[in-house]
C-alpha cells in the first residue's frame, strides 16, 4: 500500500505477479479511502486478510498527514497478524512502474508533488537503480541539473516549463511497489524500515507564541 501522494493506492501479491489492485487518486481522503480499498483488494482475490504473509508500505518521500495514514496502518496489520512489514521508497517504485509500463530505460528521473511549488525527486540510472538520495526542491533550482532527461510522475506534469519530457506514470501504484520489493526480497536483499521519509517539517505546525487570555 502507498499514501505518500494523492493516490491511495492497494496491491495484493503472491510473490510472482499481482493478483488484484485499487488506485484512487484524492489528496484529501487517504483516512476514509485506504481501508475500503484494502477491502476491495481482498474481495477481489477471494482471500481473506488473516492469507496475507507480508507487508509492503511505501515510506515516501510525502506529506505529513497522508503519508502516515498508509504506514500506521501497515504497522497495525503487521501487529495484528505477526507479519513483516517492509519499507520502500515511494520514488522508486514509481521508477519501477515507469521502466515496466512506460518503457524508459535509463538515465531518468522521477519527480511528485511536494505542494508550496516544490517537489520530490530522485534521479534514476534505470528502473531498479536510484543515484543518490530523494530530495525535495523547487523545480526551477533542478531543471538545468535534469536537462535533457525525461521525468516521470506528476511533478513532471505539474511543471512542464522545468521538466518538459514528462512521462507516465503520473502516480504510483502498490502493485508497481509489491513487485520490486518481491524482487529484492527473492535477490536476498534487506528491505528498509517502514519509516516515514519526510524530507521537510510538516505544513501543520504547533504555534510559538500562544496569546494568554485570563478572564478578569
Amino acid at each position: 500500500m502507498d499514501t505518500a501522494t494523492p493516490a491511495v493506492t492497494v496491491a495484493l501479491h503472491d510473490g510472482a505477479s499481482v493478483i488484484a489492485s485499487s488506485g484512487q487518486v484524492d489528496a484529501r481522503r487517504h483516512g476514509e479511502l485506504l481501508l475500503p480499498a484494502v477491502d476491495r483488494v481482498l474481495a477481489e482475490a477471494g482471500v481473506k486478510l488473516d492469507a496475507v504473509t507480508g507487508v509492503v508500505v511505501g515510506v515516501g518521500p510525502g506529506p505529513y498527514t497522508g503519508l502516515r495514514v498508509g504506514l500506521v496502518t501497515a504497522a497495525t496489520f503487521g501487529s495484528a497478524l505477526a507479519v513483516p512489514v517492509h519499507g520502500i521508497c515511494t520514488l522508486d517504485g514509481l521508477a519501477y512502474a515507469a521502466g515496466q509500463e512506460g518503457g524508459l530505460e535509463g538515465p531518468f528521473a522521477v519527480a511528485t508533488d511536494a505542494r508550496r511549488k516544490e517537489v520530490y525527486w530522485a534521479r534514476y540510472e534505470d528502473a531498479r537503480t536510484r543515484t543518490g538520495d530523494p530530495s525535495v526542491d523547487r523545480p526551477a533550482d533542478i531543471a538545468e541539473a535534469l536537462a535533457g532527461l525525461p521525468v516521470a510522475g506528476q511533478g513532471a506534469v505539474l511543471y512542464p516549463e522545468a521538466f518538459p519530457d514528462a512521462r507516465g506514470p503520473e502516480h504510483v501504484a502498490a502493485g508497481a511497489l509489491a513487485a520490486l520489493a518481491a524482487e529484492r526480497l527473492a535477490a536476498g536483499q534487506e528491505l528498509p524500515e517502514p519509516q516515514p521519509l519526510y524530507l521537510r517539517r510538516p505544513d501543520a505546525q504547533v504555534p510559538k507564541n500562544y496569546k494568554v487570555v485570563t478572564p478578569k
